[in-house]
């Protein structure tokens, strides 16, 4: 439903997104991940039909968006970044607005605009002026109007932002509900949102497309993938980091203090190795009182940083024993 193809965007003699492809389908929610300046905006604003590409191109539902905008931005659902409204006008009266631009009248513009309202939790203030909202509550309008008519395609900036813990569950819901029957980006700087809601994610940094998979797929890049951490007593965490430290595939064993009973031995592994059986066996085979064996090969937020920065190194804050 998605397609793009070496998109590029110049300004002058800066490139700020240099030949990005990706596609979505329909069912598919797409985490469009990337640092500050990374050209997640401007990629966003070509696929959505607002800002004409330098080269390449974007079709939603087939539809070019330089060549046919207009059957484009039928086909989509569209939340900028910051959700630019007329502040002035009150939220029933904007998304009845968006309804009639998107072509719904009468009862069939009251019918979207009082069902996104409820979806979005949005009833109790569709009589305020727009300017007295909260920003979750302006980020929430923002999104009602991308979903007014109820579009195949959703590119969203930044969902969540400015939502509490609940509405930000209450938005990813809506977005997994909606799911199997649309083709969803979102760009996030949050990535517990990629694990949330995304089966998939595309990395960009300068303009350049870096990584595309999924949650794991990313995790996996991370040289200490496959690490290995125990807790126990720490009575006991001295011998056991001499038994770990023994086990072919371990290249370092770090020890951690949890307080004042208990200590975690973080295994990291030699290159390609795995450790978690071998872990596992060591600790029956010694006897070692584990309370906790468990991979611990890292956070996406570890591999984001790897892959937009190329630092492959793992920060390890404990010593090593």
């Amino acid at each position: 439903m998605v397609e793009v193809e070496n998109l590029s965007k110049s300004f002058g003699n800066l490139r700020a997104v240099d030949s990005v492809s990706l596609t979505v389908s329909k069912g598919e929610v797409l985490g469009f991940l990337g640092p500050n300046g990374a050209g997640k905006t401007t990629t966003m604003r070509m696929i959505a039909g607002f800002l004409t590409p330098s080269s390449g191109t974007a079709r939603i539902c087939g539809h070019d968006v330089v060549d046919n905008p207009t059957a484009v931005k039928r086909c989509l659902g569209y939340m900028p970044e910051g959700s630019p409204s007329y502040d002035d006008m009150t939220v029933a009266a904007f998304l009845g607005f968006i309804a009639a631009v998107r072509g719904l009248s009468g009862a069939d513009a009251d019918k979207r605009v009082h069902a996104v309202a409820e979806h979005l939790a949005l009833t109790d203030v569709l009589d305020r002026a727009i300017d007295v909202l909260s920003k979750g509550y302006k980020r929430r309008v923002g999104l009602a109007q991308a979903l007014i008519h109820d579009p195949p395609v959703l590119i969203l900036d930044e969902p969540t932002d400015g939502l509490d813990p609940n509405q930000k569950h209450q938005v990813r819901s809506l977005i997994a509900e909606m799911a199997a029957d649309k083709a969803i980006i979102i760009s996030t700087h949050i990535l517990e949102e990629v694990q949330a809601v995304c089966g998939r994610a595309v990395v960009i940094g300068q303009g350049r497309v870096l990584a595309d998979g999924t949650a794991m797929d990313l995790l996996r890049r991370l040289p200490d993938f496959t690490a290995v951490s125990i807790v126990l007593p720490t009575a006991a965490a001295a011998n056991a980091a001499t038994v770990m430290r023994q086990l072919p595939g371990v290249a370092a064993v770090f020890e951690t203090p949890l307080d004042s009973d208990r200590t975690k031995l973080r295994m990291t592994p030699r290159q390609g190795m795995t450790l978690l059986e071998d872990v596992n066996r060591a600790v029956r085979f010694n006897a070692i009182p584990a309370t906790e064996v468990y991979r611990d090969g890292g956070t996406l937020d570890d591999a984001f940083r790897m892959i937009t920065t190329g630092d492959a190194a793992q920060t390890e804050p404990s010593r090593a024993a």
